[in-house]
């Protein structure tokens, strides 16, 4: 099992409440068991202070010829060494029993104390935990009775390895438990992110897999298939209208052309001809501007990825260079190129000729003469090949480096340049087909266009 699947586990939603329940159930049990443990030392102590209080009643009510016999006798008769009894005189000395002297803790006369020093007699050393309790004779002697704490600790002893059982056997299986109940789930969400990769691409034609468990995460889905058919169908209706109204103006706006031409051929030399020059040249653009509408909803199509191919990005933007290089040293600018190498590509090597000319004649435009363009391709850290488009023109400023990916945007340095607004929406339409990234950066010296291709 891979630590993926287990990371994603731990930081579900369903692994946070088990593991906020087993907090809680451990720390009630812990509570629990020590009210038990509380509660039973004190009923044991209890029994244990009421048996202290009679036998020492028994022998301080013993005559005091007999008493030292009896203590001895009493000290003979426990031979599993719980009980120890003394008595001493009233200078502290021992007269009888199994104690060597008195116990610093028991100071007050007829309280039971808890006594945690040893306790030496003349045939054994103990250090222990025990009860006591003292009590001063008529005749100044002094009666010390003592009991071990061995069956309270024991008692407590059971109560803690029964808590450490009973978590230990309760916890683990839950918490195993826990992570292949959050397994099934944390395997459904990935399932559901790599269905939505190509939808935030922009294939709306993906829907999100859905269970016959009709769970939580299944009505989730459900609803944003729904919702996902429904945005797929009103964006191709307006994208039909769109393409329908840039096709079907094309055929009566190229015969209004042709006839303003001959209007135009009609009247040469006469004032009206530079109007209709005019007027022909605003129907060449509108024209370029339906081509372009058309060109891009073209590439929007994703069926065009079915014919791609291996290709050689490095060959691609060698011709760019090639190509444009003439145009960038009549206008005195330096253009440079630097191809490293690059790993296997998979696409269309003419859509990438059409994207990487694009950027490459829009840098060479907005860079004043004498200026410099750089193209280069090399791979990155990841793998994958890195294609940047480097200027010394105006760049392009932060808020508006979204947008310019947007038909018909038009930024306050380009409006003054010829142009439709559509090349760089052409581009990001291209780019997105082949599943590459596209961005743009720089500053006020120059812009920066970035193509990342990860590796086929």
């Amino acid at each position: 099992m891979s630590l993926r699947p287990l990371t994603d586990a731990w930081r579900s939603a369903t692994s946070r409440l088990i593991i906020i329940y087993g907090a809680l159930f451990a720390i009630w049990s812990v509570v629990l068991l020590g009210v038990v443990q509380w509660e039973s030392s004190r009923y044991l102590s209890g029994v244990v202070d009421q048996m202290l209080a009679a036998r020492i009643h028994y022998l301080e009510n013993t005559d005091q010829q007999r008493l030292p016999a009896t203590v001895e006798a009493a000290s003979a008769i426990d031979v599993q060494g719980f009980m120890w009894i003394g008595l001493f005189d009233a200078k502290g000395a021992r007269i009888a029993g199994n104690i060597s002297k008195v116990p610093e803790e028991l100071t007050d006369e007829g309280v039971v104390r808890s006594v945690n020093a040893s306790l030496a007699g003349p045939t054994r050393n103990a250090t222990m935990r025990a009860r006591g309790i003292t009590r001063v004779l008529p005749n100044g002697d002094r009666l010390v009775v003592a009991k071990e704490s061995t069956t309270i600790d024991g008692i407590g002893a059971i109560i803690r390895r029964g808590l450490l059982w009973g978590l230990s056997l309760t916890l683990i299986p839950g918490l195993l438990g826990g992570v292949l109940i959050a397994r099934g789930p944390a395997r459904r969400i990935r399932a559901i992110q790599r269905a939505m990769e190509p939808i935030r691409e922009g294939d709306l034609s993906v829907r999100l897999p859905v269970t016959r468990g009709g769970d939580e995460v299944d009505l989730l889905a459900a609803t944003v298939n729904t919702t996902l058919t429904e945005i797929e169908r009103l964006l191709g209706e307006v994208k039909g209208v769109t393409d329908n109204i840039a096709h079907d103006l094309r055929t009566p706006l190229t015969r209004m052309r042709t006839r303003l031409y001959r209007l135009q051929q009609q009247f040469e030399g006469n004032p009206e001809a530079e109007q209709l020059d005019a007027c022909v040249a605003e129907i060449d653009t509108v024209l370029s501007r339906f081509r372009a509408l058309l060109r891009v909803s073209e590439l929007e199509d994703r069926q065009r990825s079915a014919c791609f191919e291996n290709m050689d990005l490095g060959a691609v933007l060698r011709n760019v260079h090639e190509f444009y290089a003439p145009l960038a040293e009549d206008r005195g600018q330096l253009f440079e190129i630097d191809v490293g190498r690059l790993p296997p590509l998979r696409g269309d090597p003419q859509l990438m000729f059409e994207a990487f000319a694009n950027l490459v004649g829009n840098a060479i435009k907005f860079t004043p003469n004498g200026g410099a363009v750089r193209l280069v391709a090399l791979t990155d850290p990841t793998g994958d090949a890195r294609v940047d488009i480097a200027d010394t023109g105006p760049g392009i400023p932060p808020n508006e480096r979204e947008a310019v990916f947007r038909r018909f945007y038009r930024g306050d340095e380009t409006r003054t340049k010829p142009g439709c607004g559509l090349g760089l929406a052409i581009v990001s339409a291209i780019v997105r087909l082949h599943g590459f990234s596209l961005s743009v950066g720089g500053n006020e010296k120059g812009a920066v266009f970035s193509v990342t291709c990860p590796a086929a």
